[in-house]
């Protein structure tokens, strides 16, 4: 993360800490300048981009290596940029790719698109605070990531290390969902996310900020046990969350029986108790929890039969998992429990 925070200290926080915390200028100067200067060097965070500094980045009280202001601005990443990724991405899933035609379901919410993004907006804060730490043990030298290839294990690992991450994750991800609908663990972290029977793509980070951090650990995790380049790492966090909107975007195109995508998710949400995995339908295979989507959902004509049914299972399961439905739909009625 590297990477982010030197275009991040480039184009914005140079001059925001040059300007809220400014350097103190010396009481003398050999040159007659009393302009406060950093000791700071620049150095690239990669050899495949150079970004010269302004001199505004050598106008701070807070250096780029200050940890207090690392762990400032990756707040502040975080935060600010992990919401106009989601409102983006989320927003154009949502109106060039999401069924519309869901919202008309019977356990679609009153209201739900807002209340998703309320969700994700309370979650996003806490969830930067507890991943801050991980990033600042990155920057500062204690993950095994790595630039250029000839630092890497070999140059066979710069395609391996994408189907590790991947697998990597996939497992740790599954065990950790699998884990938040422990009876013990459910209604305290993880019903947040479950309110949304019937998805939307804003539904795709609208958790409990808790569960969403413990989701997010295996993607943390990694570079710590594993060696990555920095460059992929960006790159596959990216991905990761442009895939987490995707599995919640309502449109079935795929019934596909290794890829965990939309339809297999969408099973998760009104039946709880299957398909946990994140990429893949392996470890729900392994770990019995696997269960094909119906035909059905990739009919359109079929949607009121499929509706219907939908409907009946999830009342019928949300009796062992919640006990009363809290929720209030779009029809405002509830149907029996």
């Amino acid at each position: 993360m590297d990477i982010v925070l030197e275009v991040s200290d480039t184009f914005l926080f140079d001059y925001a800490y040059a300007y809220l915390l400014p350097a103190r200028s010396p009481p003398f100067s050999y040159d007659n300048t009393t302009t406060a200067q950093s000791t700071w060097q620049y150095k690239p965070s990669t050899a495949y981009m150079t970004l010269e500094p302004s001199s505004a980045a050598y106008q701070s009280a807070w250096d780029r290596d200050n940890i207090y202001r690392q762990s400032v601005s990756f707040f502040a990443i975080l935060w600010l940029f992990g919401l106009a990724v989601y409102y983006i991405f989320a927003a154009l899933s949502y109106y060039l790719v999401f069924d519309k035609k869901q919202m008309q379901h019977p356990k679609f919410l009153k209201n739900q698109v807002y209340l998703e993004m309320l969700q994700a907006n309370q979650a996003f804060p806490v969830m930067a605070i507890f991943t801050v730490p991980f990033l600042l043990a990155e920057v500062r030298g204690y993950s095994k990531l790595y630039d250029t290839p000839s630092e890497g294990p070999g140059p066979w690992y710069q395609w391996l290390q994408f189907p590790l991450f991947l697998a990597f994750t996939d497992c740790f991800i599954y065990l950790i969902h699998r884990g938040l609908h422990h009876p013990l663990v459910y209604k305290r972290l993880h019903k947040p996310h479950h309110k949304w029977i019937i998805p939307t793509p804003f539904a795709s980070h609208a958790f409990h900020p808790l569960d969403g951090f413990a989701q997010s650990v295996p993607y943390h995790v990694f570079p710590f046990v594993f060696p990555l380049q920095k460059v992929a790492y960006v790159g596959m966090f990216v991905l990761i969350n442009f895939w987490t909107i995707m599995i919640h975007d309502g449109e079935f195109y795929s019934d596909n029986a290794v890829i965990n995508g939309a339809a297999c998710h969408s099973v998760h949400h009104y039946a709880f108790n299957y398909n946990y995995g994140q990429y893949t339908t392996l470890w729900d295979r392994l770990g019995g929890s696997y269960r094909k989507p119906d035909a059905d959902l990739f009919q359109k004509e079929a949607t009121k039969k499929m509706w219907a049914k939908q409907t009946k299972e999830m009342e019928e399961i949300l009796k062992d998992v919640e006990g009363e439905d809290d929720r209030e739909y779009g029809s405002e009625t509830k149907k029996s429990q």
